[in-house]
């Protein structure tokens, strides 16, 4: 009896069950307009952000809509933020070439610095070892114009003698060594008070020798006059 009892139940269970989901259905059927209208009420600021982008309210569930202005404002930062880190990219290459034609022109500049150093010693040397050897060096022979020698001391040339050959030009025992025949026979001439003595007393023979041991210089024996 029991058993029975609960079957009745169940079976009419299932039967009210089936009469309400059957209504349910049937006014969502009839009525969608309605539907919407609530809906509307139930997501207003949906609603209106729909209407004004002109698209109609999404399902009651909320259904994604066909444009997104976020994610176009997301693009284009994106866009905006690759173009800047190109233009970045760009001028940090351009930064660094500079930054390598700077090295390479102080690599230049010490190289160059470091050869005019060198050339600089290296000419300061030379000058140092011009100076030593002409410090080092015996005294020249002769330098420039030699000054007058002493005449007197040719064996037959007096002071007066002297002052007759400084007044014909000869004031040096090289002038006097370099007298050929001819020569000889001219100054002669002119020394009328004392002929022949040039060659008595043998003056180019003498001043020879007296140059020699004055400046270290043997000369040639005189050209013949011929």
């Amino acid at each position: 009896m029991a058993v029975v009892s609960i079957i009745i139940l169940l079976a009419i269970a299932a039967l009210g069950g089936y009469f309400f989901g059957a209504r349910a259905g049937s006014r969502r059927a009839h009525f969608p307009e309605a539907a919407k209208g609530s809906l509307a009420k139930e997501y207003p600021a949906q609603n209106a952000l729909q209407r004004v982008e002109g698209r109609e309210p999404s399902g009651a569930r909320g259904v994604a809509v066909a444009a997104d202005p976020l994610g176009d404002e997301k693009a284009r930062l994106i866009r905006s933020r690759d173009t800047e880190a190109a233009l970045l990219r760009h001028e940090l290459a351009e930064s660094d070439a500079a930054q390598s034609g700077r090295e390479e022109l102080a690599r230049e500049r010490e190289q160059l610095s470091k050869e005019l150093a060198d050339a600089r010693a290296e000419a300061a040397r030379y000058r140092q070892l011009i100076v030593d050897i002409e410090n080092n060096a015996p005294p020249p022979i002769l330098s420039g114009a030699p000054g007058p020698d002493d005449l007197k001391l040719i064996v037959g040339v007096g002071p007066v003698l002297e002052r007759m050959l400084h007044t014909l030009g000869v004031t040096t025992f090289r002038q006097i060594a370099r007298w050929n025949e001819r020569d000889v026979a001219e100054f002669d001439a002119k020394l009328p008070e004392f002929p022949g003595r040039i060659v008595r007393d043998q003056w180019v023979t003498q001043a020879r020798a007296l140059h020699q041991s004055k400046y270290g210089e043997a000369l040639d024996a005189p050209r013949s006059s011929g």
